[in-house]
């Protein structure tokens, strides 16, 4: 059942007319799992594999097994509060392994199967995980890295293997008769570990609570969810906020089927067709994914596409992919903004307001965001301000992990300090301008490198692209563009001019990027962001050894 149930209302009724209500006693597990248990034969997970091998999970036999596996931890010592470590992509057994452990009460660690040995220890170490669930492709790694984890005791593998304890013969020899802890709202579920972008990583420590504080961003990014028909994709990684809070969770809160694919990298045309095969109705799409589905030719007609909505959110989605998806896949693109800690805060519904291409949208019914100053002051329509969100919130969360030093550097009074900078207009939009370390000073203007990146990208040789500040003895810093060219497009030095002056042309003199470097790929995080931090380093280094 929908927050909304009235939905001939404007954002503004909407906002004004939304009232939090959160139980006291409340459990993940058993609110996207145990509650739909009496529709055993209703389909939960669409599942196929890089081989091509579909088979499908009913709420029924997700429930049987997540039963059997929290009564097997249990048997293994993993007590309420424990870390339990997921590193897995798009399985049946994530969703097993997540629904089990938030039943005992245990707090569930997901981790990418993108990192490397260093991040899985780093993480591993610091959450002191008991219990680690993966397949048998990180076997190896984790085994290698175990002497230096004195807290992990136990490995489950999800495949054969000769290097770990099998995750379906410990299921199985668990009893399918199981109460879940009763759990209440405030108490811990979820450690997600922030995608470092701006130094070492933090665990961000959730409570249930945050299920039900997603959702009203959740069913309006979605155009009112659910609807007859609906069915959830993400190629986002289940292991991250977006994959997990802003897509697969919250679909199956509400009964909805979501679709998990084990494949891979990335690959627009892929995507495509899964989307036409499955009849995908909804998605969460990063603006990275967004931009490489532009590359595919006729996507719609080619794959026989239905999306109704499509929410993406990470970095700025721009006008260019709102403009495309609108006049291509004949649907609006709802941006979204939150983060790790604060999720779901701001973002967009096509189905009750207008989308201003390039903003974020306004802050979701019940949760209250502002740009500003450094002491907590509200700015005026117009001006940059640190977008903060107040703490009251039942989506915020309980704090870094070991760590209260560092959730107290947040607290602007009565709000959390995001660290992104934003404006709000004189209608109530919010804009994102840069992180705060990504805005670049150049001659005395603040420029945000999201406005210029989406311009960059509206030229027909540019794919990809991300922006930085560079160091200059004039300017302090110039705008610098790393490019990643489209298909049939070559460097050289007069494409580079030609893409310097449709971003002059297209935005302002002091925006346009002054230096230009053509490369094959971009540094990102395990997230899907590009880790600009990296880029400003490299060229910090290159300047110097000038």
């Amino acid at each position: 059942m929908s927050l909304f149930e009235n939905q001939n209302q404007t954002f503004e009724e909407l906002r004004a007319n939304f009232r939090w209500r959160i139980p006291e006693h409340y459990n993940i597990g058993v609110d996207v799992c145990d509650k739909h248990a009496d529709r055993s034969g209703d389909t939960a997970l669409f599942l196929e594999n890089a081989d091509g091998r579909a088979y499908s999970v009913t709420f029924g036999e997700l429930k049987r097994r997540s039963d059997r596996l929290a009564n097997a931890l249990r048997g293994l010592g993993v007590a309420r509060g424990d870390r339990v470590a997921i590193v897995l992509p798009q399985r049946e057994e994530t969703v097993i392994a997540h629904i089990a452990v938030y039943k005992i009460g245990a707090v569930a660690l997901p981790l990418s199967v993108l990192f490397g040995p260093d991040a899985v220890e780093f993480r591993l170490r610091d959450s002191g995980a008991k219990l680690a669930i993966s397949d048998a492709g990180h076997m190896e790694m984790l085994n290698d890295i175990r002497a230096q984890l004195p807290a992990l005791e136990t490995i489950l593998v999800c495949d054969d293997s000769a290097h770990g304890r099998s995750f379906w013969e410990t299921l199985n020899a668990g009893s399918d008769a199981f109460e879940a802890v009763a759990t209440r709202g405030d108490d811990p579920a979820l450690l997600i570990y922030t995608s470092g972008t701006t130094g070492p990583p933090k665990g961000a420590l959730n409570a249930h609570r945050c299920l039900p504080g997603n959702m009203p961003g959740f069913e309006l990014s979605q155009n009112f969810y659910p609807r007859d028909g609906d069915l959830m994709w993400t190629p986002a990684d289940w292991a991250w906020t977006g994959g997990l809070l802003d897509a697969l969770l919250p679909a199956l809160h509400h009964g909805v089927p979501v679709l998990g694919f084990v494949g891979g990298r990335f690959d627009p045309e892929q995507a495509c067709r899964l989307m036409g095969r499955y009849r995908v109705r909804n998605a969460f799409i990063p603006p990275t994914a967004m931009k490489m589905l532009m590359q595919v030719e006729n996507p719609k007609r080619k794959y026989g596409l239905e999306v109704r909505s499509i929410m993406s959110a990470g970095e700025l989605v721009g006008a260019e992919v709102v403009r495309w998806a609108d006049q291509v896949l004949g649907v609006g693109v709802n941006e979204m903004w939150g983060q790790t800690e604060f999720n779901y805060l701001v973002g967009n519904c096509t189905s009750v307001m207008p989308v201003k291409p390039g903003s974020m949208g306004k802050a979701y019914p019940g949760h209250n965001v502002e740009p500003v100053d450094a002491s907590g002051q509200p700015m005026a329509d117009g001006q940059v301000g640190e977008l903060a969100a107040r703490r009251d919130d039942p989506v915020f969360f309980l704090g870094y992990w070991g760590n209260e030093e560092a959730t107290r550097a947040k607290f602007i009074g009565d709000y959390w300090g995001t660290g992104d900078l934003g404006y709000r207009d004189a209608d109530g939009y919010l804009w994102f301008v840069g992180r705060k370390d990504d805005v670049i000073s150049s001659a005395g203007h603040r420029i945000g490198p999201g406005e210029i990146e989406d311009c960059l990208i509206k030229h027909e040789a540019v794919a990809q692209a991300a922006v930085v500040g560079s160091p200059d003895a004039l300017r302090g810093e110039i705008v610098k563009a790393f490019i990643i060219l489209a298909p049939g497009h070559t460097p050289s030095d007069a494409l580079a001019e030609d893409i310097r002056q449709s971003v002059k042309q297209r935005l302002a003199a002091h925006e346009y990027p002054r230096e230009i470097e053509f490369v094959d790929s971009l540094p990102m995080t395990t997230t899907g962001k590009i880790r600009r931090i990296e880029l400003r380093e490299r060229e910090q280094q290159r300047k110097r050894g000038q």
